[in-house]
């Protein structure tokens, strides 16, 4: 634990910053595992999302974007895409559900967030290229 020793001495925002990331190398879902859409995303989209991005849905009337099919994912909304195929920092699916926009804004609205092996799930998808398959 000789690592730990020294992380203490560190600025508390580095700290931060090296646990954060060493929580997320040890993500349940690894960047070798292959996340497949239709076995691993569209099931969470369809469970936590679909209720209201869906048409005729409150989030597809005030968005545009329809999670039922993997063309309207990646059409995205009429702002624009919601997923960049391997940038997990700049795909703002990631963005609204890990509440990195404003609160008025995260996802899925007024209910519970998505639990962490979901992220990771879409994460892991994203970071693969985010194809269909």
């Amino acid at each position: 634990m000789v690592w730990l020793s020294r992380l203490r001495r560190l600025s508390p925002v580095f700290a931060l910053s090296v646990l954060l990331a060493s929580a997320m190398a040890a993500a349940p879902v690894a960047a070798a595992d292959k996340v497949s859409f239709k076995n691993d995303v569209l099931p969470i989209l369809h469970s936590r999302c679909q209720e209201c991005h869906q048409p005729g849905g409150d989030g597809y009337e005030k968005s545009g974007l329809d999670l039922t099919s993997y063309e309207g994912l990646m059409k995205g909304t009429r702002f624009g895409p919601v997923v960049d195929p391997g940038n997990t920092m700049m795909s703002n699916l990631l963005v609204v559900v890990e509440g990195r926009a404003s609160p008025a804004i995260r996802m899925p609205h007024d209910r519970k967030r998505l639990n962490m092996d979901e992220v990771a799930i879409l994460r892991s998808w994203i970071k693969g290229g985010a194809k269909n398959d």
